[in-house]
């Protein structure tokens, strides 16, 4: 069988629209933090957009690797088109990556396994455990940021300006920079990276 006759090439071909369409909405929920003043909760998630941009990538290698019809690839699929506000949007994202962690990417390395191409069965495998972190780290960021806590803690913790380094170790979070002056959108967030068992 032609690779472009196999379920995997347009696995590939819809990984690559998903995980880059991921990119973009992550992208945009970063812009509305930054327009709420939350720079440091944007660039938690401009990280998370690069990743997908980069997961993006990998699966465009993979098909350019074997296809050789990639002028237009024809895919039936559903992606995600929805938003809401910033915490909305937060929440939405979970739940997106869990999909992706437990229901899409082991279906399709379990397509790759049976046509046999396990390099790229293993790719999904790979890629499904980062979605499993940005899960947790999405659910995270909704929680403490719906519940009013990205700069609280129960016990005290050290408190860093992005912006000049200023440090206090406190259960809350300045309102306003002592040094600098930055708003308090401007503090290192503490995002715990649990281990998962996957």
């Amino acid at each position: 069988m032609q690779f472009d006759e196999t379920k995997t090439y347009k696995n590939l071909a819809r990984s690559f629209a998903g995980e880059s369409q991921a990119g973009m909405r992550y992208q945009l929920i970063a812009q509305a933090a930054t327009k709420q003043g939350y720079m440091t909760l944007a660039d938690t998630v401009k990280i998370l957009a690069k990743n997908e941009t980069e997961h993006a990538r990998r699966f465009f290698e993979e098909l350019n690797k074997r296809g050789e019809k990639l002028d237009n690839i024809n895919i039936d699929a559903g992606y995600p088109y929805h938003s809401g506000d910033l915490g909305k949007s937060l929440a939405l994202a979970a739940d997106d990556e869990r999909q992706e962690h437990t229901v899409i990417y082991p279906a399709f390395a379990k397509d790759a396994e049976e046509e046999g191409f396990k390099d790229v069965a293993a790719l999904y495998k790979l890629v499904a455990q980062v979605e499993v972190r940005h899960e947790m780290i999405f659910k995270y960021l909704h929680e403490a940021f719906t519940k009013g806590l990205l700069f609280s803690n129960e016990t005290p913790i050290l408190y860093v300006c992005s912006e000049c380094g200023y440090m206090h170790t406190s259960t809350k979070a300045w309102d306003v920079c002592p040094l600098c002056k930055s708003g308090q959108g401007y503090v290192e967030l503490h995002v715990p990276f649990q281990k998962e068992k996957i």
